[in-house]
């Protein structure tokens, strides 16, 4: 399973957290980097992560119909 390192970037769902996650990517043509940001939904139980926090998170089974990831402790 794969696993991401991003920040939390909302906090105001119950046991849900919105996690940013940065990287480069590199363009086709132009060959220069730029930065894209992937915005994952993770599923914290105890709603124990805040916003601002820098976490792991790791791909898990589907748990409703946008979130697929789960939190598995700070960065």
């Amino acid at each position: 399973m794969r696993k991401l390192q991003g920040t939390i970037v909302s906090d105001k769902m119950t046991k849900t957290r919105v996690v940013a996650v940065d990287r480069m990517k590199k363009h086709p043509r132009y060959d220069k980097y730029y930065a894209v940001t992937d915005r994952f939904k993770a599923h914290d139980e105890k709603n124990e992560y805040k916003a601002g926090d820098k976490v792991i998170i790791q791909e898990v089974r589907p748990m409703s119909r946008e979130k697929r990831w789960t939190i598995v402790g700070k960065a």
